[in-house]
């Protein structure tokens, strides 16, 4: 655990996208449209977040 975070916000409406795109906001944490959360540099974050990159915005910490 190196400690390293992402700071991940919803930029856009998951309405009318698949239910897994949904389940990917969960597992982040995110409940609604510009929520933040800061979650750990894992690649299992990488990879939720590479799923859904066109409603989130992504910066590095």
């Amino acid at each position: 655990m190196s400690g390293k975070t992402i700071r991940v916000t919803q930029v856009k409406s998951a309405i009318g996208y698949e239910k897994g795109q949904r389940n990917h906001l969960k597992g982040l944490g995110i409940r609604r449209m510009n929520h933040t959360v800061e979650v750990e540099d894992t690649p299992s974050v990488r990879g939720m977040i590479n799923k859904i990159p066109h409603l989130l915005k992504v910066e590095e910490s």
